[in-house]
Parts: structure tokens; C-alpha cells; sequence
């Protein structure tokens, strides 16, 4: 037993190093001075100027945010979001197959549900059907 954990962390540690020049690589430049969190002051007025309009604005603001929150979720689905790293996935779904299907289809859906059947009963199919997955084979 304590080969195998040995073996498992290892390969984890070999994982992380190998991936984390490919991580850093992806990650986009962060200007702190675009980041930054509103002042308090800035948050209180912000509310109190929402709570101050009609409730027909209010609902119309926030189906705006609605339809802006669907587009967005739209454009991930379709693999024109920039956030998917598919190498992460890819080494995500050699290791944990039902996790790395998860995290592309961000919801528990029947292809969740086939990997964790396939990974449970024969681990490569499950693997195999998990890279498919990701690279949107399917």
C-alpha cells in the first residue's frame, strides 16, 4: 500500500512541475491597477442607486444581466472562451476521468455520468471517453 501512494504522489509531484511552466504560460498578464477592488464607497453608492430606480428598471437591468450571463455561457460551450486550458484537462482526464468531464461540461449531466460508469468498470475506456470529451470529440 505504501508503494502505491508513494508511486501516486510522485506521479502527482512530476505532474505538477511538468505542467506549471505550461500553467503560467496560459495564464493571462494580471495589471494590478485594472484588478483592483472598488471602494466601499464606490459598492454603497452603486446599491443605493439601484435600490433608487423604478422596479420596470430594476427588472430591466437585471435581464440584461440575464441575457449577457447566457451569451457568455453560450460562448464557452461553443470553445470560444479563453479560459479552458485543455492541457490541464487532458492530464485531468488521464488521472480522474469523471472530473476532468465535469469540469469541461461544468454541470452533472449524462456524460458525466457515463464517464464514472466506464472509469468504474474499465478504467481505460473511461479515460478514452474522458479525452474525448475534452477535445470535444463528442
Amino acid at each position: 500500500m505504501k508503494k502505491i501512494t508513494t508511486r501516486i504522489l510522485t506521479l502527482l509531484v512530476m505532474v505538477s512541475v511538468c505542467t506549471s511552466p505550461v500553467l503560467a504560460a496560459s495564464l493571462p498578464s494580471v495589471d494590478n491597477t485594472a484588478k483592483t477592488e472598488p471602494a466601499p464607497a464606490t459598492v454603497n453608492s452603486a446599491v443605493d442607486e439601484f435600490k433608487s430606480l423604478s422596479r420596470a428598471e430594476r427588472k430591466t437591468r437585471v435581464n440584461e444581466a440575464k441575457k449577457l450571463m447566457k451569451e457568455y455561457k453560450a460562448d464557452k460551450r461553443a470553445g470560444r472562451a479563453s479560459e479552458t486550458d485543455q492541457v490541464l484537462l487532458a492530464i485531468l482526464a488521464i488521472l480522474l476521468p469523471p472530473l476532468a468531464v465535469y469540469l469541461k461540461e461544468e454541470e452533472v449531466n449524462s456524460k458525466f455520468w457515463i464517464s464514472i460508469i466506464l472509469t468504474l468498470l474499465f478504467w481505460i475506456p473511461g479515460v478514452i471517453f474522458a479525452l474525448l470529451v475534452v477535445f470535444d470529440a463528442i
